[in-house]
């Protein structure tokens, strides 16, 4: 499916509003560390820093939007609360920042979203509402809900603030290891990439910005390339941070306007890619936070000699779907 879409409007998000999140945020959100990875390195002839935003609070880069969107209501909106759909990772955003600011969180997640971010969520204090996202549109009942309950939507990625939140991930990242060439940012509904976009462009303006997405849910590539908003149902992937149907109505236009190109990986890459950072690297990282790398790590994306950040979305992992074939240890030892 596809939907016209007009990119004339003013742009939603500026460098500004990535530096006074960044501001707002200061003593609330993590400063996550970069790693590195000699494997990597020689494998790519490159330096290629790792921002792990799977060290995040709540385990990915979620919390920035969430919180610095939450700061910015008014009182009457913050003793009424909030309410956000989601498949996990702004779910715990969101209630965890509802609960550090006394913010009452609702949260629409699909009941087959990760048990372990439905537990975390509950365990933030934060009311859970599930739906079968087979049969319900999320956002429909989001609106419902909110219309019902008289309650603030947060969406997880089309919102300015959400999106100005993430941004400071590539702020935080330049500005700790400097200038890049190129930028590989995973993208769901574009929050991050576009944010991110934003950051970098205006720090690092040679540095090349990639998006990178499943081929199941190519939806945003598509978009990319056809300059109109493409649509997907329900994909089909391990990585269910990317299972949104589309890009969103700020974030598409950011994402022309900042985002280089766009590229897409195969499951096979990404239970790869994930499982050599378990392996390789030390450290847990979900399906949806590999995206990025996987695109390095695959030759989706290729460099020489070059300065290459990678953001890695976070860390939620459900360990009783986990991809333990031998093909795909093994493959990934070998990577």
């Amino acid at each position: 499916m596809s939907a016209d879409f007009s990119t004339e409007n003013p742009l939603p998000v500026s460098f500004a509003d990535v530096e006074a999140a960044a501001k707002r945020l200061q003593g609330k959100a993590f400063k996550t560390p970069v790693l590195t990875s000699e494997t990597v390195n020689k494998r790519t002839n490159s330096q290629v820093f790792f921002k792990c935003e799977n060290f995040q609070r709540t385990g990915s880069f979620k919390f920035r939007g969430a919180c610095n969107a939450l700061m910015q209501l008014s009182e009457a909106e913050k003793q009424r609360g909030v309410l956000t759909f989601s498949s996990g990772n702004h779910a715990q955003a969101i209630a965890l920042a509802g609960q550090l600011l006394g913010i009452p969180a609702t949260v629409v997640m699909p009941a087959d979203a990760p048990k372990v971010k439905q537990e975390a969520t509950r365990g933030y204090g934060a009311e859970i509402i599930l739906y079968d996202r087979t049969q319900v549109a999320r956002e429909d009942l989001t609106a419902k809900i909110g219309a019902e309950r008289h309650l603030t939507i947060i969406p997880p990625y089309d919102h300015p603030w959400v999106i100005a939140g993430q941004g400071t991930v590539a702020l935080e990242l330049i500005a700790e290891v400097g200038e890049l060439d190129l930028l590989l940012v995973c993208c769901g509904g574009g929050g991050l990439l576009s944010g991110c976009a934003i950051a970098t462009k205006t720090l690092s303006p040679q540095c090349k910005v990639i998006g990178v997405e499943p081929e199941q849910a190519d939806d945003a590539a598509r978009s990319f390339r056809t300059k109109t908003l493409q649509t997907v149902t329900n994909p089909d992937t391990i990585a269910d941070g990317a299972r949104t149907p589309s890009l969103g109505k700020l974030t598409f236009p950011l994402v022309l306007h900042y985002v280089d190109d766009m590229a897409t990986v195969s499951e096979d890459a990404i239970r790869q890619t994930m499982l050599f950072m378990w392996e390789r690297m030390k450290i847990v990282v979900e399906p949806t936070g590999v995206l990025a790398a996987a695109a390095l790590f695959d030759g989706v994306v290729k460099a020489q000699n070059a300065r290459i950040g990678v953001i890695v979305s976070g860390g939620n992992v459900d360990f009783n779907h986990l991809p333990n074939t031998k093909e795909s240890l093994d493959a990934a030892i070998n990577l």
